[in-house]
């Protein structure tokens, strides 16, 4: 995932309702309780930790019991004391007190607690790309430090691998095209990981790492649950068990279930997280609602690159907060340009003006005789309905057209709908060609050297590249 160019925007949901979502995680909720029943008796280690003998009493405090009651103690501790929620007042005596921060969850603002929690966040993260406590005791020496090279253990290659993870379960439940608010089998992305996008089947060796990195991923989501990151499911404990081993007798399963293999999602929460850590790291992380407050140039250019649904969602906010003539001249006025952004921004423009509807027309008008906006004021007037839309001349249908296939470029590439209009346009005029190399727009080169790219018919292509030429040659290119 390259931090160069933008990822697909999200909806965020609000802050106030993030934030009783971070309070109310099981990891943040415990590290917060323990802060509070933090005291002059409380004792530590030297690193802080709760001394072992502290460690039923927090427990309690929990209502934690079983077998794992005080390491899920001692975990809320540790992140209690990563984010300050309690702090050492006496490194002579190991005492502790409850920290600043503590205050912030009960008496902060919504970001307020979404930043304490953002500390917990990457306090978890951190700990996910550790080895486990019994992998880290195989490697201590009679001294008590770590031998790395014993645990086949890359701290920086493991919190990279984590990290790229994470970023790719963003881009999957950011774009369009991905599963959304629904889950995503662990091995799709273990294998995102792992086999190159242009690859089709993948290797003997890349299936063996795909399966030791879902193993690794399992114990990471399981880690990362408790904060309120992701909902996970994890794999069946029926796939790890030793197959010399004969297991117990039980309900026959369906081979072919892929939630067997994990399945985990985004929560809202995380969806603010990552994006928090995605725009800390450097990336054009957007969210969907950013340009409300800015003009309408702002919108158009800023949502160019958004998939149909999220500029929309885009759009609908901006006219939110605008009256409907207003906001249709200032649109059309931001429409306008010769730069290479201007065909995109008219075609955006022209879906704005479509949810403004009716209420738009006295602007839409005024545009009529604009020689770059006079064209989409047609279009739009004659879907809306209107029977008295003065004809445009040969001149504005030719360029109209160039802005359109100029505009579906930018926005589209090669999709099957471009490949359908490039086809309409050769099929409906025999002459277009030969009259299209004259328009005077700045993309009549670009748009005709595309058509004779996508064209599948060889003589219409070559009669398309031919008039690209003619149309560079006469621009001085």
């Amino acid at each position: 995932m390259s931090d160069s160019s933008p990822l697909p925007p999200v909806r965020l949901h609000p802050e106030a309702e993030l934030a009783r979502d971070a309070l109310s995680t099981p990891l943040l909720s415990r590290a917060a309780r323990l802060a509070r029943w933090a005291g002059p008796d409380t004792r530590v280690d030297p690193g802080g930790q709760l001394v072992e003998e502290q460690l039923p009493a927090a427990a309690e405090v929990l209502g934690l019991t079983g077998d794992d009651a005080a390491a899920y103690a001692s975990e809320a501790w540790r992140v209690a004391m990563d984010i300050g929620l309690v702090e050492v007042v006496d490194e002579q005596a190991d005492t502790v007190v409850a920290g600043a921060d503590l205050a912030l969850l009960t008496g902060g603002t919504p970001h307020d607690v979404l930043g304490v929690w953002l500390g917990a966040l990457e306090s978890v993260i951190a700990d996910a790309a550790v080895p486990d406590l019994d992998e880290l005791m195989d490697a201590m020496d009679e001294g008590g430090a770590v031998d790395l090279s014993q645990l086949d253990w890359d701290p920086e290659g493991e919190a990279e691998f984590l990290n790229g993870v994470l970023g790719n379960l963003y881009l999957l439940t950011a774009s369009e095209d991905g599963p959304g608010d629904g889950p995503v089998p662990l091995p799709a992305l273990a294998a995102s990981m792992i086999v190159p996008g242009d690859m089709g089947e993948p290797t003997n060796d890349m299936l063996e790492q795909i399966s030791d990195a879902m193993m690794r991923l399992d114990d990471q989501f399981r880690l990362l649950e408790p904060i309120g990151l992701v909902v996970y499911q994890p794999v069946d404990e029926a796939l790890m068990a030793d197959p010399e081993e004969e297991a117990p007798a039980a309900t026959p399963v369906d081979e072919t279930d892929v939630t067997r293999y994990g399945m985990v999602r985004l929560t809202p929460l995380g969806v603010y997280g990552l994006r928090a850590r995605l725009l800390e790291s450097g990336f054009q992380a957007p969210a969907v609602g950013e340009f409300a407050d800015k003009g309408a140039d702002a919108l158009l250019d800023g949502s160019a690159g958004y998939g149909p649904h999220a500029a929309r969602a885009e759009t609908e906010q901006w006219l939110a907060r605008r009256e409907p003539v207003d906001a249709a001249r200032e649109l059309l006025a931001a429409a306008r340009g010769s730069d290479p952004g201007a065909p995109l921004r008219r075609l955006r423009c022209q879906q704005a003006l479509s949810l403004v509807g009716g209420q738009a027309e006295p602007a839409v008008r005024e545009v009529l005789d604009d020689p770059e906006l006079g064209g989409l004021a047609r279009v739009w007037l004659t879907e809306l309905g209107a029977t008295d839309v003065p004809a445009p001349s040969e001149d504005l249908v030719f360029w109209l057209t160039i802005d359109t296939v100029a505009a579906q470029l930018a926005a589209e590439g090669n999709s099957e709908e471009l490949h359908a209009l490039v086809e309409g346009l050769a099929q409906q005029h025999s002459g277009f060609f030969a009259a299209a190399w004259r328009v005077e727009h700045p993309a009549t080169p670009d748009v005709l050297e595309a058509m004779g790219r996508l064209h599948p018919d060889k003589r219409v292509a070559k009669e398309a590249r031919k008039a690209a030429f003619k149309a560079r040659s006469q621009q001085g290119g």
